[in-house]
């Protein structure tokens, strides 16, 4: 009895000792500020889940967003717009889950290229299905209307309202501009 409570303890132990490291890279989070600026970022990554969710509490561009990389999926709300947008994220262009961890050690953001920018344009349509992307993409878009954005190709001259542009700031690696006008609002 007192020898099977022993190899309890000591497997136990093991255990603990084992998986504490994956579990730091399974859950990571950071307050970041943001360059020139008014504002932080608070962000959180589940390496588990696949999911980065983002809080900029920016005074100019106050947003909340959700990185969903097993769908390939980024949703922000926008605070000021009061509406949600959903965009698909573009592998070649967005950031790495592993990339994101790495720009958490502050040490690190300064190995990282210039910002890189991306144009979306709003589509007319509403989401009307919003918890078919899962219940993180629900839950931040509740009570708000949803609508897609479409990545803007490189060198097509749309006739785009720059003030109807949002800017979305990701760490100091990253721009999107998500731009149009949201119906209804």
């Amino acid at each position: 009895e007192r020898g099977n409570m022993k190899c309890f303890i000591v497997s136990s132990i093991l255990m603990i000792l084992l998986l504490t490291p994956s579990m730091v890279l399974m859950n990571t989070s950071d307050s970041h500020l943001l360059d020139g600026s008014v504002g932080t970022q608070i962000i959180h990554v589940n390496a588990f889940r696949g999911m980065v969710s983002i809080r900029d509490n920016n005074v100019l561009s106050e947003w909340d967003g959700i990185m969903d990389y097993k769908n390939a999926l980024l949703a922000a709300k926008l605070f000021n717009k009061m509406a949600c947008v959903l965009v698909k994220m573009n592998q070649a262009a967005f950031p790495t889950l592993d990339e994101i961890i790495r720009a958490l050690d502050q040490q690190a953001l300064k190995q990282y290229p210039p910002t890189r920018g991306l144009t979306y344009t709003v589509l007319p349509s509403r989401v009307k299905n919003v918890a078919q992307y899962g219940m993180p993409i629900k839950d931040l878009c509740r009570a708000v209307p949803t609508y897609f954005a479409q990545q803007r190709k490189e060198g097509v001259a749309l006739a785009i309202d720059p003030e109807s542009c949002f800017e979305l700031q990701l760490l100091s690696f990253m721009g999107l501009a998500i731009c149009g006008e949201i119906p209804g609002l």
